[in-house]
């Protein structure tokens, strides 16, 4: 509900895996915030990470999972990988139109396409999946403390929830930080007019 959608990338050769493995390197949601910092500090030295930043705006104002794919495309083109390795970003059953867009994009720009794999829970099975998933959730958790004490920014947690329903029972206007168009903020501001 609250802050950037951040997306990562990691450039590595392909014999880094074991090294980044040997590391910790792991899906970045299973490591404490203190493990992962350690972790993104590191990084540099085994390869070069990437990052894309979607503002709350920008959400709002588009579909979630098309800026997620433009991020993704952008990587491609700046990083130019042999192989691309991918968190499946949608169910494994659109993973085919996932994938032919992108080639189709690649291909119109002139790219030679690289390899790609692309399925589900890539960040805790390829340790460069996990090194960009570190590279994102390090920034994401950045930009949300930079905001004071509103909670991890997620929709469950009881934090953040309480920190939007404030601005709503003053009156006040949600802050640039939050999603507005986030399903939740409209189940928080029914709970809000009723009183529930």
């Amino acid at each position: 509900m609250l802050g950037p959608l951040v997306v990562g990338g990691f450039l590595c050769d392909a014999d880094t895996s074991d090294a980044l493995d040997a590391a910790g390197v792991d899906d970045s949601k299973k490591l404490s915030p203190k493990k992962r910092r350690a972790l993104r500090e590191i990084l540099p030295s085994h390869g070069t990470p990437f990052l894309r930043e979607v503002s709350p705006a920008q959400i709002d104002a588009c579909n979630i999972n098309t800026l997620e794919e433009e991020a993704f495309f952008e990587i491609i083109v700046e990083a130019r990988p042999d192989h691309v390795t991918i968190d499946a970003p949608c169910h494994p059953a659109a993973i085919p139109n996932f994938l032919a867009r992108l080639k189709t994009r690649l291909t119109a720009l002139g790219m030679a396409l690289p390899g790609f794999t692309v399925e589900p829970k890539a960040d805790a099975n390829y340790p460069v999946v996990g090194a960009a998933s570190i590279v994102a959730k390090v920034h994401r958790d950045a930009a949300i403390a930079a905001l004071g004490p509103v909670g991890s920014g997620y929709p469950s947690d009881p934090v953040t929830r309480a920190w939007i329903q404030g601005f709503m029972a003053r009156k006040e206007d949600l802050p640039d930080c939050v999603r507005k168009r986030w399903g939740t903020i409209e189940a928080l501001k029914q709970a809000q007019l009723f009183g529930s």
